[in-house]
């Protein structure tokens, strides 16, 4: 790796002002342009069918997408008749508005204004481009000529528009703005707005294009701001923004050049795009509404977005993409968990403002479920989560100390497991180990009588398969159980906790019921009893502390 054969080569603008440093974000959205099927589109290895592109246009319709660049009508024959399906079958909507791409070429021109042919509304972006390396390289012509490339495609782009039935909107971009002069940038962009001659009525759009990105987001903000500051009829101009994220900042090139005075953005769903791709305008969009500003676009269900993205591109979005990705709710770690859980707690007390740590928004916003992807339980996961798992989806809220030693349990499987457990897998666990447990115990029926402040209990119960009639006396129902017990199986415990509650989630009739005993060597474990009955779930939640007792081989010698 020689880094000396790499320097700048971007070019700040001559009067540099940097007042867009004194904002601290937008107030309102931009205008939005989808270019997943032309941008997006030329980058898949596999570009969409016909069908393909009409199913996601649909879906960008849905999204709100009120401009949706859908491709090069001149470059193949698919481009074509996608523009002509689209307006020959009535799919484009009266609030849409699709924009056509097209070199500054007098045939590519004409080409896809054939195309357009008949659609009520559309955007004609004309491009050439104007960087020092492109003149230098590709084209080998001098700025004067590369500057009349983009004058003469305007002329045309206004000639036909004569001749059009459309209600046409003219867009120019010099392509490869990042590597060109912005005196020259800005020299070529007011040429082009002379010959359209804009008013506040008929507004043209200029695109300044992260053809490749460059330089630091601030400078391209430097760049746009320039621009915006000494564009020739800027009240009839509308400024673009089109991202790419070859250093990967295109996310903050798009929100510094906002800004810095623009007033649309092109970008695509996911950040699909040549290269690195395109900005994702999922995440710019997010960004807004994260500071309470309404960023005009619906990704309430994200899940069904992205399903549709994914099939029609073949593209897999990362885990970790922001907002979108599998992973980006998911705490494992037990401190977020458990963060995260009281966080929860606190927000349903107070839902009017959202402010749940380790959470930039609430996910339910955008159809994500929070039993597969806040709280993951896996051996990094802590009591706060495990338990917040219990609570939230089962409606078991475990006592403080039962968390614990209930988080180390679920810990220790999954680990030895290598594998994250689901919510279900953990609430199997609890059953299976915890909850009205019945062996080598069980309990078959019971009766209870009271002399005075003494409480008796008469049990029928079975161990290890043989039945015994046992009793006992305490001060209480439980206190006589575990008496009986205690004289019957010649086993030393005490009841060291205990805790009820009715079942908030499922059967409101049910009752939970939770025991915790000390046996002889001063070790605790817990029992959970679930019944209808609160007294039997008491009766339970000891029969399974008693069990787990004799599960680890105590009270058997």
């Amino acid at each position: 790796m020689d880094y000396r054969k790499y320097g700048k080569e971007y070019y700040l603008p001559p009067e540099p002002c940097y007042d867009w440093v004194k904002k601290d974000c937008v107030d309102h959205a931009p205008i939005w342009c989808s270019v997943d099927l032309r941008d997006g589109n030329q980058a898949l290895i596999i570009p969409m069918s016909l069908d393909e592109k009409i199913k996601f246009f649909k879906t960008l319709v849905q999204v709100g997408f009120k401009e949706i660049e859908i491709g090069f009508p001149a470059a193949s024959e698919t481009e074509y008749e996608f523009c002509r399906r689209l307006i020959e079958d009535n799919l484009i909507p009266d609030d849409v508005t699709i924009q056509v791409l097209t070199q500054a070429r007098e045939h590519i021109i004409r080409k896809t204004f054939e195309a357009i042919k008949g659609c009520k509304r559309a955007v004609v972006h004309v491009y050439n481009s104007t960087s020092v390396a492109q003149r230098e390289q590709v084209f080998k012509k001098s700025k004067e000529q590369v500057k009349q490339i983009a004058v003469d495609g305007a002329k045309l782009l206004k000639d036909l528009a004569v001749e059009s039935d459309s209600e046409l909107i003219f867009e120019y971009s010099p392509e490869s703005f990042t590597g060109t002069e912005p005196e020259y940038a800005l020299d070529v962009c007011n040429a082009v707005i002379d010959v359209w001659q804009p008013t506040p009525d008929h507004k043209v759009i200029i695109n300044l294009p992260v053809t490749v990105e460059m330089s630091m987001p601030h400078v391209y903000a430097s760049q746009v701001e320039y621009m915006h500051k000494h564009m020739h009829n800027r009240d009839s101009v509308i400024l673009s923004l089109h991202p790419h994220n070859d250093r990967g900042t295109g996310i903050a090139d798009t929100e510094l050049g906002l800004l810095a005075g623009a007033d649309r953005v092109e970008g695509t769903l996911f950040g699909n795009g040549e290269r690195t791709g395109n900005i994702d305008i999922i995440t710019v969009a997010m960004n807004m509404y994260v500071l309470g500003i309404d960023p005009k676009l619906d990704f309430s269900n994200m899940p069904a977005i992205r399903k549709v993205y994914e099939e029609v591109t073949r593209m897999k979005v990362y885990d970790r993409e922001p907002y979108s990705g599998d992973l980006v709710y998911a705490a494992f770690s037990g401190s977020h968990q458990d963060a995260i859980a009281k966080g929860f707690a606190l927000h349903k007390e107070h839902p009017e403002h959202w402010n749940v740590p380790y959470l930039l928004i609430d996910p339910g916003d955008i159809g994500r479920k929070y039993d597969k992807d806040v709280i993951r339980i896996n051996s990094q996961s802590g009591k706060g989560g495990i338990g917040f798992v219990l609570q939230e989806y089962y409606g078991f809220d475990l006592p403080r100390v039962f968390r614990e030693e209930f988080g180390y349990y679920i810990k220790n499987i999954s680990d030895h497991k290598h594998a994250e457990l689901m919510p279900n897998e953990v609430k199997d666990i609890f059953d299976r180990d915890f909850v009205n447990l019945k062996t080598p115990l069980e309990v078959n029926d019971y009766h209870f009588t009271r002399n005075g402040q003494i409480v008796s209990a008469y049990l029928d119960v079975t161990f290890n398969g043989e039945q015994f009639d046992i009793s006992g006396k305490g001060n209480g129902r439980l206190d006589a159980v575990a008496n009986a017990i205690r004289k019957h199986f010649k086993i030393d415990f005490d009841i060291e906790d205990y805790s009820e509650h009715s079942l908030s989630i499922g059967s409101a009739s049910k009752a939970v019921a939770y025991v915790q005993m000390t046996d002889e060597d001063n070790e605790h474990r817990f029992g959970v009893g679930v019944d209808d009955d609160i007294i039997l779930a008491s009766i339970y939640a000891l029969f399974s502390a008693v069990n787990r007792y004799y599960r680890e081989g105590k009270g058997l010698k």
